[in-house]
């Protein structure tokens, strides 16, 4: 709904209740820091984006297995706003972090591929790469025409950020 404010003010509510209750590096705290982090990128505030994005990748190494999905979540998160900042190469380091995890852990036409693919796609149109981004476009459209009903909004977008790539 865009109302920040409160949005923060929530999940800074459920952060306070974890701290005093859980320990420092429990995932549920991670979950907080991801949520806040998330307002301040929702707010383009990137800095602190990062910041509590970093600190719940912190909390995810040390809690979780190497290859979990929150942690591919975390990486993809940070390449976002590295990618939002125009730190193109900072955003595919993370996005590729993200990527080998998914690799890992899930089948290749799994739903969230189609997210991560179509982010890499169009950073690498933003860095005049269209090949590429043509290349993992088409994967995302696959993939959600699979995963989706065919009047869903993201395969329109995704047909969309294909024929805007040809067209350059």
């Amino acid at each position: 709904m865009g109302d920040y404010s409160k949005a923060f003010e929530f999940h800074d509510k459920a952060l306070k209740i974890r701290e005093k209750t859980l320990p420092s590096n429990h995932p549920d705290l991670a979950t907080s820091y991801n949520n806040i982090g998330g307002v301040y990128d929702e707010m383009g505030d990137y800095s602190k984006a990062l910041e509590f994005y970093n600190k719940t990748l912190k909390i995810r190494e040390k809690a979780l297995p190497p290859n979990h999905p929150s942690l591919a979540t975390s990486y993809g998160n940070i390449g976002g706003v590295y990618d939002e900042m125009g730190d193109y190469s900072k955003a595919l380091e993370f996005y590729d972090k993200a990527l080998k995890i998914k690799e890992k852990t899930l089948p290749p036409n799994h739903p969230s591929f189609a997210t991560l693919y179509s982010n890499i796609g169009l950073l690498h149109d933003t860095m005049g790469d269209y090949s590429k981004a043509l290349s993992l476009l088409e994967k995302t459209l696959a993939i959600r025409q699979k995963s989706l009903p065919p009047t869903h909004p993201d395969i329109k977008q995704t047909i969309d950020n294909i024929d805007y790539v040809k067209k350059k």
